[in-house]
C-alpha cells in the first residue's frame, strides 16, 4: 500500500489542522472521549497523524473497547472541551455515530474497523511508529 503525501503528517513541522475525538465504550451505556488537535490535509491524514504521531493511539485502536474516530477540520477549543457527539448502539457491536451542528465537509467519523484497517496499512508501510 502506498501514500499519495510526500511527508507523512506525523513527521511534518506545522501546526495543527484539525481535532481528531476517540470513543470508546466505558462499560455501563458510558461513552469516553479523548480528544486531540492532529496534522493533515484531510481527515485520513488527521487520522494518521492520531495513530502514528509520537504518543499516538495506534495501541490504544487495538482495544476492544474502540467504537470509533470523529476528526473535525479546523481548531475550536470549546468543541474540543466539549464535543458535540452523540453515540449510540446499534447492536451487534454497531454503534451510530452522531454530530450536532457539523456541515457535512467538517467531519469525518471513523469506525472502529476503519481505524484498525487504517492502522494496519499505516504500519505495513512505515513500521510500527
Amino acid at each position: 500500500m502506498t501514500f499519495d503525501w510526500k511527508i507523512p503528517p506525523w513527521q511534518r513541522n506545522e501546526d495543527s489542522t484539525h481535532m481528531a475525538v476517540m470513543l470508546t465504550n466505558a462499560g455501563g451505556g458510558q461513552v469516553g472521549l479523548t480528544t486531540e488537535s492532529v496534522r493533515g490535509d484531510n481527515a485520513t491524514e488527521a487520522l494518521a497523524d492520531l495513530l502514528m504521531g509520537p504518543g499516538g493511539a495506534g495501541g490504544a485502536v487495538l482495544l476492544p473497547s474502540l467504537i470509533g474516530v470523529v476528526v473535525r477540520r479546523g481548531i475550536d477549543v470549546m468543541w474540543m472541551a466539549q464535543p458535540p457527539i452523540q453515540v449510540a448502539a446499534a447492536g451487534e457491536g454497531e454503534w451510530n455515530i452522531a454530530v450536532d451542528g457539523a456541515e457535512e465537509d467538517e467531519v469525518t467519523a471513523f469506525s472502529a474497523q476503519d481505524t484498525r484497517d487504517l492502522l494496519g496499512r499505516l504500519q505495513a508501510a512505515y513500521g510500527a511508529g
